[in-house]
């Protein structure tokens, strides 16, 4: 239990409504329900006042948020010694997961645009084997839809990261959050642990299973009905693993931004310092990979074949990273 649901539960107690517990406190109804909402966290003199008018200790009140507590503590979260490290108010915590957890589903569908959008061109490439529509037509309709959708996703990405720009420094510096802000942040992490989870598996099982239909018509079909069969399966495949992907990116963005605000995980001071050379590294790979995806899609025309680059990339970049995570690591 953090400090803002001690507050709620002992105010009940007493059966005091907000206002009343304002009015003991003078400070206005509007500073208890910030501080009941984790939005804000009461002053020290507050704490004191309120230990005394519930009844209890300070160290009831405080010990969910940091393992021990005193005055001097607190004087030096609010004046740090070190320059370097920024930070990190309870508003501005507050503000940053309610930005990312806005922005998650846009970036998630953004990302998933990207993938869905050679569908219609596979698609079209397949049905104008039969001579419904010409190949010429179909090549024109399907790029279209794929610029379309590109430019959608781009304009989604920039749209989105403007809205975070203000908080990048929590992937960059180490950061000294306001007391409080920690078991604001672990509480909401650990209810949404099963939430992530469940995503997460959802997602790699839809990337899984989303080749088994390519596989058993690949298998079943007859070397006529394969050319335009296939090329629809392989628009299949790409929805279900967009699906996919959307689950795991959305998961992984309202985590990280846990992870980021309490240090941990791939964000903590050495991983901040290591990210910034990844960071280098996956902008020059995916960009090679991307790069080598157009050249060989436009020149063969075989989008029904070329978007195996994907997974199979995706898979090299994880030894890639974990390589270079190793050299920094020995540096």
């Amino acid at each position: 239990m953090i400090l803002a649901d001690k507050i709620i539960n002992e105010r009940k107690k007493l059966g005091w409504s907000q206002e009343e517990l304002a009015d003991q406190l003078e400070v206005s109804r509007q500073s208890v329900s910030k501080w009941e909402g984790a939005q804000s966290t009461p002053d020290l003199n507050r704490i004191l006042k309120m230990a005394e008018l519930f009844g209890v200790s300070t160290d009831y009140l405080l010990k969910d948020e940091i393992a021990e507590i005193s005055p001097a503590m607190i004087v030096e979260d609010t004046h740090p010694s070190n320059e370097n490290v920024r930070q990190v108010s309870m508003e501005e915590a507050t503000a940053f997961l309610s930005t990312i957890e806005k922005k998650a589903p846009w970036t998630a569908l953004a990302v998933s645009l990207c993938i869905i959008s050679p569908t219609v061109l596979i698609a079209l490439a397949g049905i104008s084997v039969t001579g419904v529509i010409t190949e010429t037509l179909a090549a024109a309709i399907g790029m279209a839809v794929l610029l379309l959708l590109i430019a959608i996703a781009v304009f989604i990405f920039i749209f989105t990261d403007r809205e975070t720009k203000e908080f990048e420094y929590l992937e960059k510096v180490t950061i000294d959050t306001a007391y409080g802000v920690d078991g604001m942040v672990r509480d909401k992490k650990n209810k949404y642990d099963k939430k992530h989870t469940l995503f997460m598996a959802g997602g790699v099982i839809l990337c899984i299973i989303a080749v088994i239909p390519l596989l058993v018509m690949g298998a079943t079909l007859t070397d006529s009905s394969s050319e335009y069969i296939l090329p629809g399966m392989v628009s299949v495949l790409l929805l279900v693993v967009a699906l996919g992907v959307n689950l795991i990116i959305r998961s992984s963005m309202i985590t990280e931004s846990y992870d980021k605000l309490l240090q941990e995980g791939d964000f903590t001071p050495s991983g901040k310092k290591a990210a910034k050379t990844l960071g280098k590294v996956a902008g020059i790979y995916w960009s090679l990979v991307l790069g080598v995806y157009l050249a060989w899609s436009f020149i063969t025309m075989k989008w029904e074949i070329t978007w195996i680059i994907w997974p199979v990339t995706a898979v090299i970049y994880g030894a890639v990273v974990s390589i270079a995570k190793m050299i920094l690591k020995e540096e």
